[in-house]
């Protein structure tokens, strides 16, 4: 049937699976007659949900939690802490002045010919 109202998540693919169920409203919906599927039952067990109503041993759960990894903030501090330790170096050229465009570009220009000229003298 249709879900009347959604009470965890289940993402199967990460390792280990991401099962989250709110433990106040599972308790209720089982308190007013709701009969859970087959998979719901087993994660319910898995959270230890299903031993707490029926008043079984083990409502602790067997639920398997990812080790956190460092978070954002020590990955940050950590890059700027080797960021300081390295030699500065300027992250961009600088930018050219419209004299030093100017002196390249009459530089270019007088070489342009000379080269020609080379070029003439070698042919004959």
């Amino acid at each position: 049937g249709r879900a009347i109202e959604t009470i965890g998540k289940y993402h199967p693919k990460e390792e280990p699976s991401l099962i989250e169920v709110d433990s106040e409203r599972a308790q209720y919906w089982l308190g007013v007659g709701a009969q859970p599927t087959e998979p719901v039952e087993a994660i319910l067990k898995i959270t230890g949900d299903w031993q707490k109503f029926k008043g079984l041993p083990g409502a602790e759960g067997t639920l398997k939690v990812k080790e956190q990894g460092p978070t954002k903030l020590e990955l940050f501090q950590a890059a700027l802490a080797q960021a300081e330790n390295e030699p500065v170096a300027e992250a961009i050229t600088p930018k050219k002045s419209k004299k030093a465009k100017a002196e390249e570009a009459e530089a270019a220009a007088e070489e342009a010919p000379a080269e020609a000229a080379a070029d003439e003298a070698a042919d004959k």
